[in-house]
């Protein structure tokens, strides 16, 4: 059972980020708030969820939170300032948007740049302990993977409305056959 919150007395932001092991695409990441006591019996890390569940999903946490957001770096920027700081700042931009602001943010993950005035707790494996979090990662993801859909019109030979741009082998093959698009990150090892 995930928990509803960190630290019952603050207003807390679950952050967490999609498509850093991409080979093309931006990485994405979310920010949510949601009421103290939030319950949701669907709700859990987007990894263990169904395609059709984090689309519901997304609908209900859009619908119930307090405050949410969604931020993408471009895989241009990735390639200049590397895939870390790109998650890092992809969070830092979805804080920036939150409609109100936290008093402190549960992050998904072992490490975080300091964010200014607002304390944060890193949480490896989050976004299976923490409503918050949770949500975080459905909505990164439901957002990343429907770009990807987008992206796949545009080139469909990369398989991407199956992969989401991550190193599958039909992605690899069409790669070699193909070569890449300015959607694929060239600092990645292809």
């Amino acid at each position: 059972m995930l928990k509803s919150f960190y630290n019952e007395t603050l207003i807390e932001a679950g952050l967490d980020e999609a498509g850093r092991g991409c080979l093309a695409g931006p990485v994405v990441a979310s920010a949510v708030i949601l009421p103290k006591y939030y319950t949701h019996e669907l709700l859990n890390d987007s990894k263990q969820l169904s395609k059709k569940q984090r689309i519901i999903l997304r609908e209900d946490i859009k619908k119930d939170a307090l405050a949410w957001a969604v931020a993408e770096v471009s895989n241009w920027e990735i390639d200049v300032i590397n895939i870390l700081k790109a998650s890092m700042k992809a969070m830092h931009l979805a804080v920036d948007q939150l409609a109100i602001r936290p008093e402190h943010l549960l992050i998904d993950g072992n490490r975080f740049p300091n964010y200014p005035l607002i304390p944060h707790t890193c949480i490896v494996k989050g976004d299976a302990k923490f409503l918050n979090i949770a949500a975080a990662s459905i909505l990164a993801k439901t957002h990343r993977d429907d770009l990807m859909e987008q992206y796949a019109l545009e080139y469909p030979q990369y398989g991407w409305e199956q992969n989401a741009g991550y190193p599958t082998p039909k992605h690899r093959k069409a790669i070699q056959e193909f070569g890449t698009t300015p959607l694929h990150r060239m600092s990645f090892r292809m």
